[in-house]
């Protein structure tokens, strides 16, 4: 068989033909990942504009001036006992909530009780305890209006109720501003009461217990099978667990928290506690592989000059390796925790998704997470939790970028180049 060894005419027609479809093909390749590119950032930005656009107007809420006379209707509670344990009881027994009823009616017309929100009164009993002297004389309160008039104040109602509205405006009863119950109150059956400090302080204890278990024992688990461990048959079976594991679907460590923790051990149920161990019976996992790729990635050089110089193998490992693994261990570390902070299943099996209206004030208390409570608010029939909830899914989101860029700030400040 002859063949043409004649060489390639690189200026011919046809060889020109295949090079310029070689470059057309690059380029459609090229604007292909440019087009997935700005479509992932156009979804992005399209979740981002409409969780704003909904919950900014959660963080806000409608107040009504209330001029509440306590010298005509008095509140019949001994001062000196303000600062007793049961004064919130105490004041509530004494008829608070009719003599804000009785104002709001007074001041406001027949449906004046109705324009404030039900339990506008603890408002009250609040700033009573800080101040006594309020019961001594006339004062005007800023109550947070009821569910429909907080709506329908921000929407630009018209109608009759937007009659109401404008005409309330008109008097200067009516304001709107920053919601401060949503950043201090724990859950509420009222949207103008509800907030979302109890869930954030369960999910920063659930988190904070869930990271003090899961790192230690994750990169000593990974220092150990990467520079330690024998390479035999059971290193590479615990090893094939370990990514077993960080594949399984988190309701089995629910499951697996339901039968261990609360049926066995007996810990606190629907408390941080039980929620920071199985969220990291979840992680380890994670932390584990994310530990060992950074650990391999240290050169044999380094352990090799270290050992040159007398330095002993734990010397070499705590000095050396594990230093220079750092940025890409605390990287990993913060990104699980961060998919461990958006986790419901698990924490439905061990009880936190029951409903919780005080702030945890410890790692044993019944206490809720962010995602929980974004589930619960979302379920419920009062249109005002529409807003809380979309805003409660920007505070979820803020923490979530937060722990992202402590994670990029990390990896940054602890990268060295060899």
């Amino acid at each position: 068989m002859n063949r043409d060894t004649s060489p390639t005419d690189w200026k011919g027609a046809s060889m020109q033909t295949r090079i310029a479809r070689r470059y057309a093909a690059e380029r459609r390749f090229r604007l292909i990942g440019l087009g997935a590119v700005l479509l992932s950032g156009a979804f992005l930005a399209f979740l981002l504009f409409v969780m704003v656009g909904n919950g900014a107007r959660g963080f806000t809420y409608t107040n009504v001036a209330v001029p509440i006379d306590f010298a005509s209707t008095p509140l019949t509670v001994d001062a000196a006992r303000l600062n007793d344990p049961d004064a919130d009881q105490l004041i509530a027994n004494a008829g608070l909530a009719d003599i804000v009823a009785f104002a709001a009616e007074e001041a406001l017309g027949d449906d004046g009780d109705e324009l404030i929100s039900e339990n506008a009164w603890k408002e009250v009993r609040s700033a009573i305890k800080d101040d006594p002297e309020l019961m001594t004389g006339r004062h005007v309160f800023d109550l947070p209006a009821s569910s429909e008039i907080d709506m329908a104040a921000k929407a630009g109602a018209s109608g009759a109720l937007g009659a109401r509205i404008a005409e309330l405006r008109r008097d200067g009863r009516l304001s709107t501003g920053i919601h401060w119950p949503f950043f201090r109150n724990a859950d509420a059956t009222d949207p103008a009461v509800a907030g979302i400090w109890g869930a954030l302080k369960g999910s920063v204890l659930t988190i904070f217990i869930a990271f003090c278990i899961a790192f230690p024992t994750g990169v000593l688990a990974a220092l150990y099978l990467e520079e330690y461990a024998p390479k035999n048959r059971w290193t590479d079976m615990i090893e094939v667990s370990i990514n077993n594991l960080a594949a399984v679907p988190s309701i089995i460590f629910g499951l697996l928290a339901l039968a261990v923790f609360i049926n066995w051990f007996g810990i606190c149920q629907a408390s941080p506690l039980v929620g920071g161990l199985t969220l990291a019976l979840m992680t380890m996992p994670v932390i584990v592989i994310a530990s060992r790729n950074a650990i391999k990635a240290v050169p044999p050089s380094i352990r090799d000059a270290a050992l040159g110089v007398g330095a002993s193998p734990v010397q070499v490992v705590f000095h050396h390796v594990l230093p220079l693994a750092l940025p890409g261990i605390l990287t990993g570390t913060i990104i699980g925790m961060a998919r461990a902070l958006g986790e419901t299943a698990p924490l439905l099996l061990v009880g936190m998704r029951a409903f919780i209206g005080d702030v945890p004030g410890g790692i044993c208390s019944p206490s809720t997470v962010l995602p929980m409570q974004i589930f619960l608010w979302s379920d419920e029939v009062d249109r005002g939790f529409v807003e809380k909830t979309s805003a409660a899914i920007i505070v979820l989101l803020f923490v979530l970028l937060s722990m992202n860029a402590l994670a990029i700030y990390l990896r940054n400040k602890f990268e060295k180049r060899w």
